[in-house]
């Protein structure tokens, strides 16, 4: 027979998933009243924490109405919960460096310490998210978890990475390449059972007894299994790939029907300038297609969701320090573009403008009249954003529920592209396995709408990809 357990709840844990409490199965919870005063002073925060915060306490006081939440209350997941305050005396049992000052968190260990000692409580479990607090608990005796089920992976080898290497004979690639210009479609299934998911790019590879490549092919499958030809993007926006991954990004930002594209990868991989230079290329009156009407960039303003009225300025001057990067890319990329440019000024009059006049004066015209907007992640949240090419810049320091609200923004024809590095996050509320980028790659990886590139070479300049590598 199986044995309930008693989780003790941390305040991260609650203000990390506000639905927690439904998913400890029918084991019994316990919120210390401490957490209660944590929770209290961050309900006014008007980020993601703040709404969190907010939830929770609007569930536990639909609770109350239900039963005693000091004596339990019976959950639909089968267990209980109740709201425990600390015993008296429960300082001693601390150890010394612990009782200085009025940490909540050491308040929480004493209180675990108190319910060890109580018979119906004496196996309880600390789950929190603090690594701090768990270390603690261990040099004590305590136990203690980390609260996993907001995580979509648990580690960073069984992440999805979009690419699939497939071995195989020579005869199956060189059937492949007969299959570019016919009508009759390669299955994978044909020849390999891997699983994979739509819009994978697929690596077909022959090698030799020494493991080295002899013929490859490279190929995006969809979802019933079909095998693609990868279209090949030389010049977008007078930006050219670089190594394959570069070639699979433009394959699908390139593709209208591919709503979504996330694009993740180390610092000076190309992510942004990538997603950027396939956006200006589809853009109305500045590329050579006319696929979307505006660009829409945007990236999250630390700490994520806060509002940054409290910098000086306009709006424009608030967001300067925060799209000094996109603008970088901008830059390159209308010099890049110099040729398209020339024409586009030539067709609006602007024929004797100076190449000097580009850069900011360019991209502010761009700004005026409409083809680019630079906006707050806080502005973007209401409204309903049709005929578009999203980008959204450092994604990996939204939360799942900031992303949410922001792909919900998308109308017709809108397409998104979440660009970040998972392993770089300033955002203390998230982390490699539970920010929103992740949570978007492995939720969207089923479907056809989507895609995903996980970019590995560094093009920036040698020395930032050495230093990517080894520092």
């Amino acid at each position: 027979m199986k044995k309930t357990k008693t989780y003790v709840l941390d305040t991260n844990v609650l203000l990390s998933d506000p639905s927690c409490i439904d998913n400890f199965q029918d084991n019994n919870l316990i919120i210390p009243i401490l957490v209660l005063e944590e929770l209290d002073k961050q309900k006014g925060r008007t980020d993601d924490v703040g709404r969190n915060c907010r939830e929770i306490s609007r569930k536990l006081d639909q609770l109350s109405l239900v039963g005693s939440l000091k004596d339990g209350v019976l959950l639909r997941s089968g267990g209980t919960l109740r709201i425990v305050s600390s015993p008296s005396g429960y300082n001693a049992l601390l150890p010394p460096e612990l009782t200085r000052g009025s940490s909540i968190d050491n308040m929480i260990i004493g209180l675990m310490m108190m319910l060890m000692k109580s018979d119906d409580t004496s196996g309880s479990i600390l789950v929190s998210k603090d690594i701090n607090v768990r270390v603690k608990c261990s040099s004590l005796g305590i136990p203690a978890e980390d609260y996993l089920s907001i995580r979509v992976a648990d580690n960073l080898e069984s992440l999805y990475t979009g690419v699939q290497t497939v071995l195989t004979t020579m005869s199956v690639v060189d059937l492949f390449y007969l299959t570019e210009k016919s009508e009759n479609k390669m299955k994978l299934s044909s020849f390999s059972s891997v699983t994979t998911y739509p819009n994978q790019i697929i690596v077909l590879k022959n090698v030799n007894s020494d493991g080295s490549t002899v013929k490859s092919a490279l190929a995006r499958v969809d979802e019933s299994g079909t095998l693609h030809h990868i279209r090949k993007h030389d010049n977008i926006f007078g930006l050219k790939p670089r190594n394959k991954e570069q070639i699979f990004s433009f394959d699908l930002l390139m593709d209208p029907d591919v709503k979504l594209v996330t694009l993740t990868g180390k610092s000076g991989c190309g992510k942004t300038c990538l997603a950027l230079a396939a956006a200006l290329e589809q853009l109305d009156k500045l590329g050579a297609l006319k696929t979307y009407k505006k660009l829409i960039v945007s990236r999250p303003v630390q700490p994520v969701g806060r509002d940054i009225g409290f910098l000086p300025g306009t709006l424009k001057e608030k967001m300067e320090p925060w799209i000094s990067p996109i603008k970088d890319n901008l830059e390159f990329l209308l010099g890049a573009g110099k040729s398209q440019r020339n024409t586009q000024r030539k067709k609006h009059g602007n024929e004797n403008a100076e190449s000097s006049t580009f850069k900011d004066s360019y991209i502010d015209l761009l700004q005026r009249n409409g083809l680019i907007e630079i906006e707050a992640i806080s502005f973007i949240r209401g409204r309903s954003i049709p005929n578009a090419f999203m980008i959204i810049d450092e994604a990996q320091n939204l939360s799942m529920h900031e992303l949410k609200t922001i792909i919900t923004r998308a109308g017709e024809n809108t397409k998104i592209v979440l660009t970040g590095d998972i392993e770089q996050i300033d955002n203390v509320h998230v982390d490699t396995y539970t920010n929103g980028l992740t949570y978007a790659i492995e939720k969207f990886k089923n479907h056809s709408i989507a895609g995903h590139v996980t970019l590995r070479k560094g093009e920036r300049s040698a020395l930032a990809t050495l230093a990517s590598n080894i520092l």
